[in-house]
């Protein structure tokens, strides 16, 4: 069947050797000599600034001097030390504005050395070698129950193994690594999730029940009465609204339901898309659905923000990366009113926005429609209380209650966790 044949959203528009380019490794793996070459361009600064410009203030000197010196195993405890989940991060963490952004080698014919390609390097030989870094401790006796099996739930039954105590884990779905298994594009992470959360559980200790969520098959009472401390790490599960009437309506989805179930296809070729998709929302949820969708066969996707490209919390790399794509992206641009013909979605309305004196966001009163037959939303998520008993959520967020049994801090966005001793 050619490609004109197909409807307007369908599976199979691209040929399997084209799918395998689309959805290859968008940054493949740097060799011993690239990364022996690269790592002697480093400074190894005194108080380095990409050190201060990371988020879990990894060793980054450090450990490129030990790739420097084929000292792999020593390179990645500096990194998996300081962020457990190094090796998923060497991948998608933002590194053009944090460490490289900071690098002392940024300059007009310079270039910042390439930290997030020598952490894989050095990560990836752990996770390849099956090398084990760290062991458990004397057992304690004591339990803790992690409701969550994502970045944060996983890195916290990590720390607490370290210290010997005995950790179960109740995750709703069938696999474990949360964002990193279902969150992120397929192009970015390429068959490694699940071995990262392999070699992580393989301290031992930890016992992982998928299909167990909280409010239907475990209850927060029963935690607490099972365990000597619980941790929350449920994530973000909710989307947020549009506002806009039949956004539930069909041809409409939720972006991260999109990228999952692409990330889940062994066959990318049987995910469907739409002809012309748009995507709302300026995140990096929406660059990875835009791509995703003109990499799958999409004609035109066009990815619209309310605001202007400096306020998007999408980074200028991943802007530009989308419009290399060829994705067409619109700024100052809301959308008012889904159009449907004949009960079938055909276009988005929109009314073109800007800031006024006060930097407010207002409307123009003046409109434009962009054909679509998929909207895929990406405006952000937020956290679904089912499950959460009492008065434990203010603004988005779970509150700790200091009076009721020990609940270790939530942290529902990272991988790095401080983990209170259960008692």
């Amino acid at each position: 069947m050619s490609r004109k044949e197909l409807g307007d959203v369908a599976a199979g528009r691209l040929d399997a050797a084209t799918l395998a380019r689309h959805f290859g490794d968008v940054a493949p793996a740097l060799s011993r000599q690239q990364a022996l070459i690269e790592a002697s361009r480093c400074h190894f600064c005194y108080d380095a600034p990409c050190i201060q410009a990371c988020p879990t203030g990894i060793d980054i000197p450090g450990f490129i001097r030990g790739i420097s010196t084929d000292n792999l195993k020593g390179a990645a405890h500096k990194i998996l030390d300081a962020n457990i989940f190094g090796g998923q991060c060497a991948r998608v963490c933002p590194t053009e504005i944090l460490c490289e952004g900071e690098c002392v080698r940024n300059g007009p014919e310079d270039k910042p050395v390439q930290i997030g390609a020598l952490q894989r390097y050095a990560t990836d030989w752990v996770f390849e070698s099956d090398t084990r870094l760290y062991s458990r401790a004397a057992p304690t006796g004591k339990r803790v129950g992690i409701v969550g099996a994502g970045p944060a739930g996983l890195a916290c039954a990590h720390a607490l193994a370290k210290l010997g105590h005995e950790v179960e884990v109740f995750e709703s779905r069938a696999k474990s690594g949360g964002l990193n298994e279902y969150g992120i594009a397929a192009y970015k992470v390429v068959d490694f999730s699940a071995r990262e959360v392999e070699w992580l559980l393989s301290i031992g200790g930890i016992t992982v029940h998928h299909g167990s969520a909280l409010g239907h098959d475990i209850t927060l009472a029963d935690l607490r009465q099972r365990f000597g401390a619980v941790f929350l790490g449920i994530g973000l599960g909710g989307v947020n609204a549009l506002g806009v009437t039949g956004e539930h309506e069909e041809g409409v989805r939720n972006a991260v339901d999109f990228i999952a179930e692409l990330r889940q296809a062994k066959d990318k070729g049987t995910v469907p898309v739409g002809r012309r998709v748009v995507v709302i929302g300026g995140g990096n949820t929406a660059i990875d659905a835009a791509i995703q969708s003109k990499r799958l066969g999409a004609e035109r996707v066009t990815l619209a923000y309310r605001r202007g490209a400096e306020t998007m919390s999408a980074t200028s790399l991943e802007q530009a990366f989308a419009k290399e794509e060829g994705v067409t992206v619109l700024h100052f641009s809301r959308p008012v009113e889904l159009l449907r013909k004949d009960g079938v979605l055909a276009g988005v309305r929109f009314e073109h926005t800007s800031l006024d004196s006060s930097g407010k966001l207002v409307g123009s009163g003046e409109y434009f429609t962009v054909e679509a037959d998929v909207v895929l939303k990406a405006i952000g998520q937020a956290l679904v209380d089912s499950g959460l008993e009492g008065p434990v959520t203010k603004n988005g967020r779970i509150v700790a209650d200091e009076t009721a049994p020990p609940v270790c801090r939530v942290f529902m966005r990272v991988a790095i966790v401080s983990v209170a001793k259960p008692t």
